[in-house]
């Protein structure tokens, strides 16, 4: 894939990521326990039998790394962990009862933090838990993220043991260099033999994770660091870049920001990656930082218009509703999102009264449906069939959206896009660029005064 430079400079700016719409910062508490309460009700008893997906947020981690966003918290007490698991339960217990037992579980996800900070044995205890509380599809697809630091043949074989068939682990980079800057010092050799228990024990599917604008970051650390992941073959690639933002997460203020790489040069390292994994390696882009084999489930899916995302990222299982557990978690919902609280005590004492820890969410208008589901086909498929929304909304699509084909028009110019008058299409460049297309039917950017606006990472 060819990459201009001059146009990534162009538009690259703060954009949303679009795993919802609208995204989380219009989330608010006017939506809390007794609205999400009644939203299961409702979904549960309109389609008492469609799917589900679950997602366990388990936020502990051994050490900081200075680079992350995620919601996490450092221990070292197995105390404090088998604590939270405890709650985690309780509130699996608490939720579990409201819903459907009809309703097959086709997606799980365990993220973090540190999933397999947790022991083997009690990897294996929250896994049967799930199973005696909620009913599995056999094909479910099962994914949990692990850190290779800390890692044991015991945990993969107890991942295994519950269902796990896909795991996705943290790389960031394979230079010793750009590790001590970010606090997280990985070998190799520790990540090699990750990926190889994981096919012994007949994981369907690994991931790597890779960052770029790191500290010390340059093509020839990028050329190592690709070399050695091309040369694992994982089934997926996900390529994030690094926002460095000190002002609203404070130990990013850890990393020397003389280190990082300017502006032009991170760029740079972006086209180095996506041209080494796709022209080289055979991977496919898949859009945004994703990158699959073409045999691979995200391949397959956007091959056939199937391709969604949620906050878990693109995902292959269409219809399901998304139920969250653990701090900071977010429940997605065809009718309403929902966060659960991200203070840990609150979260405790919430499930000491046998509260669910539901504090804020929001419920889109037929309008966000609207053009929640314009902005999903672009990202996910890059293209919208006009046709196919005006029956399904009722609306005359070029009047409707005669703002946003204003916005798309000068990306038209530049290749991004092709404006039809049956379709939008987004052109292989401006895959590169899909935020900056689907941001031009979010009505909440365009109307709010730029002061408003809450702070996104850059489009590329």
């Amino acid at each position: 894939m060819n990459v201009d430079l001059d146009l990534l400079r162009q538009y690259n700016q703060s954009l949303p990521r679009y795993t919802s719409y609208p995204t989380a910062p219009h989330f608010g508490e006017a939506v809390g326990r007794e609205t999400f309460r009644a939203e299961v009700w409702r979904a549960n008893t309109a389609a008492p039998e469609a799917p589900l997906s679950l997602y366990l947020h388990l936020p502990f981690c051994r050490q900081l790394c200075y680079y992350c966003g995620c919601h996490m918290k450092v221990t070292h007490d197995p105390a404090r962990i088998a604590k939270y698991l405890r709650y985690l339960k309780r509130e699996i217990d608490l939720l579990a009862p409201m819903l459907s037992s009809d309703r097959p579980v086709t997606q799980v996800h365990w993220g973090g933090g540190t999933p397999t900070l947790l022991s083997p044995e009690q990897i294996r205890e929250l896994g049967e838990h799930l199973r005696d509380r909620f009913r599995m599809a056999p094909d479910a697809e099962m994914s949990i993220e692990a850190d290779p630091r800390g890692l044991t043949e015991d945990h993969i074989a107890a991942a295994r043991e519950i269902g796990m068939n896909r795991l996705s682990l943290g790389v960031q980079s394979f230079d010793p260099t750009v590790q001590e800057a970010i606090n997280r010092v990985q070998p190799e050799r520790l990540t090699r033999t990750a990926v190889q228990w994981a096919r012994d024990y007949g994981i369907e599917s690994v991931n790597l994770d890779l960052v770029y604008g790191l500290p010390h970051q340059t093509p020839d650390t990028m050329a190592d660091t690709l070399g050695g992941v091309v040369d694992l073959a994982p089934d997926r690639i996900a390529l994030y870049s690094y926002a460095h933002v000190p002002s609203v997460l404070e130990h990013q203020r850890l990393i020397p920001e003389e280190a990082l790489p300017a502006p032009t040069e991170r760029l740079r390292l972006f086209k180095q990656a996506l041209e080494r994994l796709t022209t080289t390696a055979g991977y496919r882009f898949i859009g945004l930082d994703h990158f699959a084999k073409p045999d691979d489930e995200l391949a397959l899916a956007q091959d056939n218009g199937t391709l969604r995302r949620n906050f878990q990222g693109y995902s292959t299982r269409a219809g399901a509703d998304v139920y969250a557990f653990g701090l900071s978690g977010i429940h997605q919902l065809s009718g309403l999102y929902a966060q659960n609280t991200k203070n840990l005590r609150t979260y405790y004492d919430q499930i000491d009264q046998d509260e669910l820890t539901v504090y804020r969410g929001y419920r889109p208008t037929q309008e966000d449906r609207l053009r929640r589901h314009v902005i999903m086909q672009l990202m996910c498929n890059a293209e919208v069939q006009k046709g196919a929304v005006e029956a399904r909304f009722n609306v005359d699509f070029d009047a409707h959206f005669s703002a946003a084909l204003d916005r798309l028009r000068p990306l038209e110019q530049d290749g991004l896009v092709a404006l039809r008058p049956d379709a939008i299409t987004v052109r292989p460049p401006g895959r590169l660029l899909v935020r900056n297309v689907a941001a031009a039917f979010d009505a909440y950017l365009h109307d709010a005064a730029p002061d408003a606006q809450p702070a996104y990472s850059e489009s590329v």
